[in-house]
């Protein structure tokens, strides 16, 4: 299977690509820098240099062209001001669903964040709140789209290794997760054709990353509230 990744050098991009590639999926990693080309190389990715917040549609349909599946993982990162949340939280989002609706690549799955879906709290410092829009308006703008998307809204993000169990609903998620988990999880969502359509919250957890994913998908199937 051939995948493309946007912001292929992001920390969840980058666990991510590594299980593709172990795997022997065709994983494709959309960069800004050049210089990041051979991190994703020794992690088996192929990486494309685009600065998704300078392309075209058309640039970015060139990169995803045959692929089966998009992943969306770029992000402006911690440092960026409320101007890049807008350019590149939600409109690069918005530029790889144009160009998989062009190319007819059909799934598409959002790595968004926990907040998302509701206006920021008042408390809230005037960069979070923009990030926390901008991923909203890039959910929303997704699920308005004819495509087999997954939106997955993980809670706070760690880096102490992966537990393999995690609670994925459609609950607001809160607490932690680990970016290893999160990585795991998009793979099996990847591999999971009925998860599209979910909106789905994920934090840590008791149950095994497979059946929860899979519990996902049946509970869609039997309207149990996770179909948004």
């Amino acid at each position: 299977m051939k995948i493309v990744i946007a912001g292929g050098h992001g920390q969840i991009a980058r666990r991510l690509g590594r299980l593709l590639a172990a795997r022997g999926d065709s994983v494709v990693g959309i960069v800004r820098d050049a210089g990041h080309g051979s991190d994703l190389r020794a992690d088996g990715t192929e990486p494309v240099v685009c600065d998704l917040e300078k392309a075209s549609c058309d640039d970015v349909a060139a990169i995803v062209s045959g692929a089966e599946a998009v992943v969306f993982a770029a992000g402006a990162g911690p440092g960026s001001g409320a101007a890049r949340k807008h350019t590149v939280d939600h409109q690069a989002a918005v530029l790889l669903a144009d160009a998989a609706l062009r190319t007819g690549v059909r799934r598409y799955v959002m790595v968004s964040t926990r907040g998302a879906g509701s206006p920021p709290p008042a408390h809230a410092d005037d960069i979070w709140a923009a990030y926390v829009r901008a991923k909203t308006a890039a959910d929303d703008h997704l699920m308005a789209q004819d495509l087999d998307w997954t939106v997955l809204r993980p809670a706070a993000l760690t880096n102490e290794p992966g537990t393999g169990t995690v609670r994925l609903t459609a609950e607001r998620s809160v607490g932690e997760v680990t970016r290893d988990d999160v990585a795991q999880v998009l793979v099996a969502l990847l591999d999971t054709p009925a998860t599209a359509g979910l909106v789905l919250e994920l934090a840590e957890g008791p149950v095994p990353v497979g059946e929860a994913v899979s519990y996902a998908a049946k509970a869609r199937t039997g309207q149990r509230g996770l179909h948004r």
